[in-house]
């Protein structure tokens, strides 16, 4: 179902998410922009894979574009197993076309919130009190 509106892009959160993201990871790819960074989805993958291990089971670290494009669907997939509420997750072509990144940030902080009900875990939050 497409969003009514695009939401906002708020460099103070996506800096956040590029943060938690080099936290998670120990890296990020500094010369890229945020969107880029994250259009091929290998980083969020792999953020997944830390955070639930095993949960996307292959990554394509290169490809044509729609090998890229199922990197993103496979961590969409992931964050439904994990308990992210899908009306938080973005669609695929909003990180892929870099149509809504807005939505992208707020679906990492729901990421963030689903990490929050998991006991077991003891790694970095993006929402820090």
């Amino acid at each position: 179902m497409p969003r009514p509106a695009l939401l906002n892009r708020d460099a103070g959160q996506e800096l956040k998410v590029q943060l938690w993201i080099k936290e998670l990871l120990g890296e990020w790819p500094e010369e890229k922009s945020y969107d880029d960074a994250l259009k091929d989805g290998i980083l969020l993958c792999r953020v997944m894979n830390v955070i639930s291990p095993g949960a996307v089971n292959k990554i394509n670290m290169t490809g044509a574009g729609f090998k890229l494009m199922e990197n993103i669907v496979k961590f969409q997939s992931s964050l439904v197993a994990y308990g992210v509420d899908k009306v938080d997750i973005f669609q695929t072509n909003d990180l892929f076309e870099k149509k809504d990144l807005g939505a992208v940030t707020n679906t990492m902080f729901a990421l963030d919130r689903a990490v929050g009900k998991q006991t077991s875990w003891i790694g970095p939050r993006l929402a820090k009190e």
